[in-house]
């Protein structure tokens, strides 16, 4: 039988000094594949679940342990993002038990949109933290935005609040789409209605990573789309209350 150690992965890449995934300093590591096609995505790179380099435990772990004091000495611990990091549950799940051995902090930044099976709900009980990326509360301009429904990622979070997993909700602004005053509205009374959200983080959209798309001999969509101003940020966390 294959020991834990054993279990392989798929990985787009890693990042040994992470400052905005999650608490402290973070090892992130990026795994391949994903099942949404967000078209403001900036890893266009990850979405194919063929694509990175498959990796055994043994040697994430291995990558990990040499930054621990490093990481560990400001609260910080492990991140694991994509892609989406859900596909690959049972990887994860090897993982993150050997990881429990050394008492690292374990977050997770996920749309969310996935069943909840009991491999997901193992992975889950095995996280610390979760960064849920809600696309767009609206669901008809989250299926345009992402191509698929919202609704799997409001049950996840509806499931972490359930168990009281602490969770952080992150919203991208992007002009004209994501931030309509009465959508934004809805995400509060969303997130209102959720017991574990620890902290709500705006995530001003970005086009930085539309050269991917084009070097992939992918059309951006999004190309004509402003950045947001300070003011657009100003006014939707007044809106969220944050």
């Amino acid at each position: 039988m294959m020991g834990n150690l054993d279990v392989k992965g798929r990985i787009h890449s890693f990042e040994s000094f992470g400052t905005v995934d999650g608490p402290g300093i973070r090892y992130v590591i990026f795994l391949q594949g994903c099942c949404l096609q967000c078209k403001y995505c900036h890893n266009r790179d990850t979405w194919s679940i063929m694509g990175g380099k498959e990796y055994t435990v043994r040697e994430v772990l291995d990558r990990i342990l040499k930054y621990q004091n490093y990481f560990s000495e400001n609260g910080g611990g492990v991140t694991v993002s994509g892609g989406e990091p859900l596909l690959q549950a049972d990887f994860l799940i090897a993982l993150f038990q050997e990881l429990k051995k050394y008492n690292i902090h374990l977050t997770i930044d996920t749309s969310g949109n996935v069943l909840l099976t009991d491999r997901i709900k193992e992975l889950i009980d095995l996280t610390n933290l979760f960064l849920l990326d809600i696309k767009c509360i609206n669901d008809e301009k989250a299926i345009w935005l992402t191509g698929v429904s919202n609704q799997k990622e409001l049950e996840f979070a509806r499931y972490l609040s359930s168990i009281e997993k602490p969770m952080w909700i992150r919203q991208v602004l992007v002009p004209g789409i994501t931030d309509d005053e009465n959508d934004l509205a809805k995400l509060k009374e969303f997130i209102d209605s959720l017991s574990s959200v620890k902290k709500v983080e705006i995530l001003p959209y970005h086009d930085v990573g539309k050269f991917k798309w084009k070097e992939l001999g992918y059309s951006y969509e999004l190309e004509n789309i402003p950045l947001p101003t300070d003011e657009d940020i100003r006014k939707a966390k007044k809106i969220l209350n944050i």
